[in-house]
């Protein structure tokens, strides 16, 4: 197995345990606010509860994507930054080399 598929493969047991860790915790807060409404029917405990757990997974799933969306945007920024440093920084390094061996010349002229 190559490093891709390694790491393929643990993104998706992670993912996995994400959703398994956000229907639980939708299916509590689903049971959570089922018990402050003492009046409904069994029934119609099990319906709030599934549709509630519903509407938690979505709101995970939109959360989710907005902090992938944010982090691929942060990530294209830093990466910009880098480039630009990176270059900058190059181009110092050869502008002193430059300065280094136009010294060096005239020091060995003068000699």
């Amino acid at each position: 197995m190559s490093t891709g598929e390694e790491r393929t493969l643990v993104q998706e047991i992670e993912g996995h345990l994400l959703l398994a860790a956000a229907r639980e915790e939708g299916r509590a807060a689903a049971a959570r606010a089922a018990s402050r409404l003492g009046w409904l029917t069994d029934s119609q405990r099990d319906d709030f509860e599934r549709h509630f757990e519903t509407e938690y997974l979505a709101l995970a799933r939109v959360s989710w994507q907005r902090t992938a969306e944010r982090a691929e945007q942060l990530r294209h920024t830093y990466e910009a930054r880098y480039r630009a440093l990176r270059q900058r920084l190059v181009a110092w390094c050869v502008l002193g080399g430059a300065v280094l061996a136009a010294t060096s010349l005239l020091v060995l002229a003068a000699a």
